[in-house]
């Protein structure tokens, strides 16, 4: 058994989310948002060398010594698994370590708006899920394609680096690809993929020109396809997307993208009013004529506005918006709520003509 393993043994047990394992500091987890420092020595930077190099295999150490980063995933039996990232910084070799739940959540598990649902169900077209680090995209892209698997019966590809959620089988048959494992880079296995006839792409991170170049060509091939993006807003996905891409192809993107652009998932994760747990406070832009208009035009300036007026569970939900309920139905705090909205003032007021909320 590697020493590592109690500490991971721990997180899992307590519940938490991260482990941070780091050369200067003692070892921390990550509670309910909150980093909580375990009853331990400070590490060295020998010490957590020889504490991580036991998890690594040959490969991974040279990607380590090489590149001074290397993801992993660590499967510790009858725990759970956990992916992590292993880095050089300033003190030394440290590491942070996430918890993957055993089990895939379903759409209602997460509480999450019935405008995703219809999202899972398209045939067709770009759906895009955004957010922070940390703020639950993977888990509410897994959902999705189990929501799709339990029903439908359809070829999904999914490309991940690296893998966290493994699918069984169900309605569906279902491809997993491992960039850096079972094939070199993103852009390798979207071309391999579009090959493969599949219905279904999941690109677990839109990172480049060449992934999103080839994920807008699944898409206009009739690809259902899924991407992440790491923006704080629905709105910003559309301009991170064309500012990625080169000036001679951007017009035909953003052609493509004011067509095929079925929506937009942003969310970030709030503590719960109860102290239990966490709560997806999620944003969501539905593909529409007037979204597609503005995108065509260069107007993507005007979607936020656009975005925040907008209320509909079953539709285009804002951010404050969604906010506002979570803390209606105290589900959060008002003031965990404020911390978080794009106009803080506006939600406090609108908080305050609910009888015995707390400001």
């Amino acid at each position: 058994m590697a020493r590592l393993d109690s500490f991971l043994r721990l997180v899992a047990e307590q519940k938490a989310s991260d482990l941070h394992f780091h050369s200067g500091a003692p070892p921390t987890i990550r509670f309910d948002g909150d980093l909580v420092r375990l009853p331990f020595r400070m590490l060295s930077d020998m010490e957590a060398r020889r504490f991580l190099e036991e998890i690594l295999t040959f490969e991974q150490k040279e990607i380590l010594s090489v590149q001074g980063q290397v993801d992993v995933i660590y499967s510790l039996p009858q725990v759970g698994r956990f992916r992590g990232n292993i880095f050089s910084q300033v003190e030394g070799w440290s590491a942070v370590f996430r918890v993957i739940p055993g089990a895939i959540p379903s759409l209602d598990d997460l509480g999450l708006p019935p405008s995703i649902e219809k999202m899972a169900r398209l045939e067709n077209g770009l759906v895009l899920v955004t957010g922070p680090t940390g703020s639950g995209k993977s888990t509410t892209l897994a959902a999705m394609v189990r929501h799709i698997n339990e029903r439908s019966a359809r070829h999904i590809i999914t490309v991940e680096d690296p893998i966290e959620y493994v699918h069984e089988p169900m309605q569906s048959r279902i491809t997993q690809r491992q960039v850096g494992k079972h094939i070199e880079t993103f852009g390798a296995a979207l071309r391999s993929a579009l090959r493969e006839a599949p219905d279904v792409l999941v690109v677990g991170e839109m990172r480049d020109s060449e992934t999103i170049q080839l994920a807008l060509s699944a898409a206009e091939t009739g690809v259902l396809v899924f991407g992440t993006l790491h923006t704080n807003t629905a709105a910003r996905a559309v301009d991170r997307i064309l500012d990625t891409l080169s000036e001679d192809i951007r017009d035909h993107a953003r052609g493509v993208l004011s067509v095929l652009l079925r929506g937009v998932i942003s969310q970030r994760l709030l503590r719960r009013a109860t102290g239990d747990g966490r709560v997806a406070a999620v944003e969501v832009l539905l593909g529409s004529s007037g979204l597609g208009h503005m995108i065509r035009e260069g107007k993507t300036h005007q979607i936020e506005g656009n975005l925040q007026s907008a209320n509909d569970p079953q539709g285009t939900l804002g951010f404050d918006n969604c906010l506002f309920r979570l803390a209606r139905e105290r589900q959060v705090s008002a003031d965990e709520a404020a911390t978080f909205a794009r106009a803080p003032e506006a939600l406090r007021r609108r908080l305050a003509l609910i009888p015995g909320e707390e400001q």
